[in-house]
């Protein structure tokens, strides 16, 4: 019994270790893991050929979920991750939010973001599905340029809450309410027909990588800026 105890005991002990490795190394296994599955879906789209993910998600969202009544609110979601309406928020952050920092920090990663996806584009060349679009879209396919700048943007806010905010319900509803606008974006472009949900996916997976480096070395030097001076300390701007 003794013996059998220790065991359990180590086992347990063990997982707790792993779980808080996890833990505080969360940020590099997430960019680790989305790096992975950006590069097997490159390799894939290299190969020129039509993925199973593709066709099953042409089936439901193109096939499957088209109506009348739904197409105007899937244009609704993806209009929110434009450029336009992204650097309009991005003003309105600048201009409300308290201090310089926030509107730099959003204004900088908005501008690499787009910025990164015009070049993987332009390096990949992928046409954009034909004989299914309900809107008109120019330029290549992949990665998804909403998806990517989607993930960026609110990604980086829900960073910036979580981080910042007082810790309260409306830090969890907030965070919640970004990341369903960023799947609804990714959904938008597949129903909608101008991207393969391979686009969407890897997309999504850039910009992780991208604000995994953003949110570890960019993103708190320029929110210092708005640290309290004097000596004085403390990670919630609302303080």
């Amino acid at each position: 019994m003794g013996h059998r105890s220790d065991f359990s005991q180590g086992a347990r002990d063990v997982a707790r270790g792993a779980l808080a490795l996890a833990r505080d190394n969360l940020r590099a296994i997430i960019a680790l893991v989305a790096a992975l599955v950006f590069l097997v879906l490159l390799g894939e789209v290299a190969e020129g050929e039509l993925m199973r993910l593709d066709a099953m998600a042409y089936q439901v969202f193109v096939e499957g979920l088209r109506s009348d009544a739904l197409t105007p609110v899937m244009e609704g979601f993806t209009s929110l991750a434009s450029v336009v309406v992204l650097a309009v928020m991005a003003a309105a952050i600048a201009a409300l939010a308290p201090g310089k920092a926030p509107g730099w920090c959003v204004s900088i990663n908005l501008a690499c973001v787009v910025a990164l996806n015009a070049l993987l584009k332009l390096i990949v060349q992928r046409p954009r599905p034909e004989g299914f679009r309900l809107v008109e879209e120019t330029g290549y396919s992949f990665p998804s340029g909403h998806s990517m700048v989607a993930m960026a943007f609110f990604g980086l806010l829900i960073w910036m809450i979580w981080r910042y905010h007082r810790r309260d319900v409306m830090r969890t509803i907030w965070c919640i309410a970004f990341g369903l606008v960023i799947v609804m974006v990714g959904v938008s472009r597949i129903y909608l027909g101008v991207h393969y949900a391979s686009d969407v996916i890897a997309g999504f997976c850039v910009s992780l990588v991208w604000l995994a480096f953003y949110t570890r070395v960019v993103a708190p030097v320029l929110m210092a800026v708005d640290a309290p001076r004097g000596g004085e300390e403390g990670d919630n701007l609302n303080n």
